[in-house]
């Protein structure tokens, strides 16, 4: 066999190793037998995976080469898998299209980088994960490849960041900013840390401040400090016959900074050998994929189903603030590594147990909640975490919980559905009210509603009190109450 193998592959000038023998006596005896050979793609980590996309491609098929000639090129390409063709990095430097900017800015930040080869290559490794959905957004809408770098100098890539000015996510939207552009912000969720939908809103948000000012440096200032900072900063120079380019304008430090940091990112990227840092490849082919999630599910349940850990499902899932992902009628989806979206249909299609080990209670105002941690079998901390609660033991009013679902008591007493959107944004700190029923999605929504009216209807009745009582000379006073949103 060996003979045979080493006849064919001299011609087409390879050299047998010991694993590229053993790989083809494989190919062989399958050729032999009329069996197609199927090749997993690798991910980052060099994991099998199959690629599963949201898009079909329809274009004609070509003819199928001949099967030992493509395994022999597939073999010699084995040691080149850092090719432009499969490396992310290199089709992000075809796609540049600003002007690079001279500034002693720029200098300092590549100082400052250089100087933390670890931070680099943590802020690197957690960007394949999106760099591929991101640079894909960024050519479809015609926009510069540094814009998909522009996480880097915004988040490090980091969606749980949060700074002091409350912005959050890859991309750091403000709450308002956020809300403006569509992002879902309440006690379930926080769609500015959603990656495929804060993208799509960071890209947009970007193209009208390009249009708005005409070049891409200003477009990243006024991300930066807003577009009223930057045109009443282009509006001084005018007044005083000053050119009105980005490097020319009174802006704040941080934006002064702004677009010189991006530039350095974008130097070390193009050179980091020249910064004394190493970038590894990230293939050029999809990290994750969506899939269909349940109605309800807990998170670290939907991780278990997809055979992943639980920080890898919530570095691709980090918009969700409570322990059960749950949807309010509305067809969602989950983000999961390309390789694990199968596993988790088929497990999830054989999981004959609840998808959530989560109820609702509604806690009456005064109640105390280590009396509540103990009829439900959780630590107060516990409680306190899940829920967002301040340190305080009693409730001042009304509120809905999360606790654990209690099976053994009420079986099949799980989490209803979700809060609805009367717990506004995470601005305020948001409270519901539902009494934990057996049922089915569609109903926490129903008794929030209705007991958002009890309490409406309640401060009413008490308002109504009051004002009698004032009418009689007995002035009593009214006790204020918080409405729940």
């Amino acid at each position: 066999m060996q003979t045979v193998l080493s006849y064919i592959a001299k011609p087409m000038g390879l050299l047998l190793c010991p694993a590229h023998y053993s790989r083809l006596v494989i190919f062989s005896l399958l050729w032999s037998f009329s069996l197609s050979p199927a090749w997993a793609e690798t991910n980052a980590a060099g994991v099998p995976i199959d690629v599963i996309d949201d898009t079909q491609n329809t274009q004609p098929q070509e003819a199928a080469p001949d099967p030992l000639q493509g395994f022999v090129e597939n073999l010699n390409s084995d040691e080149e898998n850092q090719n432009a063709e499969d490396d992310l990095w290199a089709r992000i430097k075809d796609g540049y299209a600003m002007p690079d900017i001279e500034s002693e800015y720029t200098s300092n930040h590549e100082s400052w980088y250089a100087a933390r080869p670890d931070y680099v290559k943590r802020m690197m490794d957690r960007s394949q994960k999106y760099l591929y959905y991101i640079v894909q957004e960024v050519e479809k809408r015609g926009m510069p490849s540094e814009i998909a770098l522009l996480p880097m100098i915004e988040s490090a890539y980091n969606p749980q960041a949060n700074s002091r000015s409350r912005a959050s996510g890859i991309w750091q939207f403000v709450p308002a900013t956020g809300k403006d552009f569509g992002l879902k912000q309440n006690w379930w969720v926080d769609n500015r840390r959603d990656v495929t939908a804060a993208t799509n809103a960071a890209l947009t948000y970007l193209q009208k401040l390009h249009t708005m000012f005409g070049a891409w440096d200003l477009a990243l200032a006024a991300y930066n400090a807003g577009e009223g900072t930057v045109l009443r900063a282009i509006e001084r120079n005018r007044r005083k016959g000053l050119p009105t380019d980005y490097q020319d304008l009174d802006l704040p430090a941080e934006t002064k900074n702004y677009v010189p940091k991006l530039q350095a990112i974008k130097n070390i990227v193009t050179q980091p050998e020249k910064y004394g840092l190493e970038i590894n490849t990230i293939p050029n082919r999809p990290y994750f994929t969506r899939v269909n999630a349940p109605d309800q599910i807990d998170a670290k349940l939907a991780a278990k189903l997809a055979e992943i850990s639980y920080d890898e499902f919530t570095a691709l899932n980090p918009s969700y603030n409570r322990p059960v992902i749950t949807s309010n009628g509305t067809v969602h989806h989950l983000l999961l590594p390309t390789w694990a979206a199968d596993r988790f249909s088929e497990n999830l299609a054989n999981y004959d147990k609840p998808l959530t080990n989560w109820q609702t209670y509604y806690a009456k105002r005064g109640e105390r909640m280590d009396n509540i941690a103990r009829k439900f079998g959780i630590q107060v901390s516990q409680l306190r975490d899940v829920n967002d609660l301040p340190s305080r033991n009693k409730f001042r009013y009304p509120q809905t919980l999360l606790v654990p679902a209690k099976y053994g008591l009420a079986k099949n007493k799980m989490l209803e559905d979700e809060i609805s959107s009367s717990q506004t944004t995470i601005e305020q700190k948001p409270l519901a009210n539902t009494d934990a029923k057996k049922g089915s999605g569609a109903n926490i929504h129903k008794s929030t509603r209705s007991a958002r009216t009890k309490s409406k209807s309640s401060k009413r009745s008490r308002s109504s009190a009051t004002k009698s009582k004032r009418s009689t000379a007995s002035h009593v006073k009214a006790h204020s109450h918080h409405q729940i949103r």
